[in-house]
């Protein structure tokens, strides 16, 4: 256990000076102000209109995802209002934390100054988490939340307090209740001492209890899974049974995960790998190091998506970042000092996180974007094949278009005679036209929409009996085989940079199937 003396509380400011993370909190306050000016630059990402909407049906669980980030969406919704900058706030926050969280990773593993600032710039300058911090979502929290583990892992072993083992529960029960694949790096975690001499820390009721409490955080999420019958997992299928997803193979694998975690940092993140699994240094925590490797098998067999092992980095970077500061603060007899390479190293990195800064923040307009696009040296990765068919890549094209949907759903219910609007539903085809329909036309009395997608199906037909819907997205002649009488009301305006766009609205009246609770199953869309 760490017995170091207590330090009064000048020398503890003057230590917190000299250390760097003063340098280190600067960078993620300037990180904050970077990502809170440019996120409303574009228009809401269709799943933050899904987050929203859940948000406003708090529950234990939702199809796609558990009730973390609707629970904070709608407390931050209710403090800060709708705005973008409010909407995203959380991400931005989140994604400035993670610098700071990744400079004390650094500092337990014995990292001095350099070490802490240069993991922080690693953790900044990184596409995936910069794109966290401009959009809404499951992953914006995720890397706080795994890094958190590894934090405790750390600090359980170098003070020889098992106790830590506890928090480590209650940071990974809050991932489960953020998103389930940090049970992928908890299983690396449990992995990684069984493969080590860390294997006698079983032998310690403390890790055990830790693996209970972060059941008991989670146990509310799992058991609204198994009385909906595994909704998470009925998704996951048949989005695999479609092959929605790009499958890549083993170097498509590992050139992408340089890529979300920027090119140049890919040597110090490699140097921290081997450091952690082969120096005599780190090699108290070389179970993070089989943790990395474990989660890397697992998602590429699962054929996980190219980000879902971003969150796992920043450890890796402050573990280079730790070799790297004593390589160049060696004195061997003979040997220049390198010490001018840590401000080269750290300029160098910056630059190259400006230039490609704007792949993932809407910085440019995207006309300039396109042009922008055509000189970077690779192509920008696509994860579904549905999305190589738009201008833009799917996470800005995803921002545009709604608002459109939404005005032609006001459009299609000025249609509606006022005797028919009490019983008169809106109904979308995807929880993204449901949800902007919700957001956008809500305030203007529109009633909530409805759909057979994801969590939406849930929740059901809301009462409406059928007899008068207004449906968006869907084919004519689709309709005309449920209703008698299918008017056209008109199609979204055209928005040249969205990947959904051009969505026709009708009226329709007379159904053919009875009640629509009784077509309700068959509505069902989780995929």
């Amino acid at each position: 256990m760490d017995r170091s003396p207590a330090l009064s509380a000048p020398d503890r400011d003057r230590q917190w000076l000299a250390n760097g993370m003063a340098i280190v909190w600067a960078i993620a306050l300037a990180d904050l102000v970077f990502h809170i000016y440019f996120n409303n630059r574009y228009g809401y990402f269709r799943d933050e209109f899904d987050y929203m909407s859940c948000g406003e049906h708090l529950q234990w669980g939702y199809v796609d995802q558990p009730p973390l980030i609707p629970f904070l969406i709608h407390v931050c919704r209710a403090v800060l209002g709708d705005s973008l900058r409010a909407i995203r706030f959380v991400p931005a926050v989140a994604s400035s934390l993670l610098l700071v969280q990744t400079a004390a990773i650094a500092r337990e593993l014995g990292g001095r100054r350099y070490a802490l600032v240069l993991s922080a710039i690693c953790a900044l300058v990184s596409p995936q988490y910069l794109s966290n911090g401009s959009l809404l979502g499951t992953n914006c929290l995720e890397p706080n939340l795994w890094m958190g583990c590894a934090y405790f892992v750390i600090l359980a072993i170098k003070r020889s307090d098992p106790r830590y083992w506890l928090w480590f529960g209650v940071t990974a029960g809050l991932g489960m209740e953020n998103k389930y694949s940090i049970a992928v790096f908890g299983l690396g975690i449990v992995v990684g001492p069984l493969l080590t001499a860390q294997r006698r820390v079983f032998l310690n009721p403390w890790i055990w209890l830790g693996g209970v409490v972060a059941f008991l955080v989670f146990l509310p999420n799992l058991l609204w899974n198994i009385h909906y019958d595994w909704p998470f997992l009925q998704l996951m299928h048949n989005i695999r049974a479609e092959g929605r997803d790009l499958v890549l193979g083993p170097f498509q694998f590992f050139f992408q995960q340089v890529l979300v975690s920027n090119p140049l940092n890919a040597p110090l993140w490699l140097a921290g790998l081997f450091a952690l699994l082969f120096s005599a240094r780190l090699r108290p925590y070389c179970a993070l190091g089989w943790a990395y490797l474990v989660s890397y098998a697992a998602f590429f067999v699962l054929h996980g998506k190219n980000y879902y092992l971003a969150p796992i980095y920043p450890m890796l970077f402050a573990a280079g970042a730790v070799v790297l500061e004593s390589g160049l603060d060696r004195r061997d007899a003979g040997q220049p000092r390198l010490q001018w390479l840590k401000p080269v190293i750290a300029v160098v990195l910056l630059a190259n996180g400006a230039y490609l800064a704007p792949i993932v923040i809407p910085i440019l307009s995207p006309e300039h974007f396109l042009a922008y696009a055509k000189t970077l040296p690779f192509k920008l990765p696509v994860n579904e094949y549905s999305h190589a068919r738009a201008a833009l890549p799917q996470w800005y094209s995803d921002q545009f278009g709604y608002k459109e949907i939404a005005d032609e759903a006001l459009v299609a219910w000025d249609r509606i005679p006022a005797a028919e609007r009490s019983d008169c539903g809106i109904f979308g085809q995807d929880y993204g036209q449901a949800g902007a329909i919700d957001f956008f036309d809500r305030k203007l009395g529109l009633p909530p929409a409805f759909s057979g997608d994801r969590t939406y199906w849930i929740w059901g037909p809301r009462g409406y009996s059928g007899n008068c819907l207004i449906v968006a997205g869907d084919r004519r002649e689709r309709l005309e085989q449920l209703f008698g009488e299918v008017d056209y009301v008109g199609t979204s305006a055209d928005n040249p940079w969205a990947l959904e766009s051009n969505i026709g609205f009708y009226i329709c009246r007379k159904p053919k199937f009875g009640k629509l609770a009784e077509l309700w199953p068959q509505i069902k869309r989780w995929r």
